[in-house]
C-alpha cells in the first residue's frame, strides 16, 4: 500500500500502522481514509497530501 506525506508539516500516513488515535484503524488505505479526517500532525486536509 502506498504512503502519503502531508505537503504542509512532512507528516507520513502509513496504511499499515492507520491513525488509530483519530478512527482510522491499521490496514485502511488512503482511499478508504474518511475525506473529513485530516493531519494529526497540522491539521491539513487529504487535499493537502501527497504520494510517496
Amino acid at each position: 500500500m502506498d504512503k502519503y506525506v502531508c505537503d504542509v508539516c512532512g507528516y507520513v500516513y502509513d496504511p499499515a500502522v492507520g491513525d488509530p488515535d483519530n478512527g482510522v484503524p491499521a490496514g485502511t488505505p488512503w482511499e478508504k481514509v474518511p475525506d473529513t479526517w485530516t493531519c494529526p500532525e497540522c491539521g491539513a486536509g487529504k487535499d493537502q497530501f501527497s504520494k510517496q
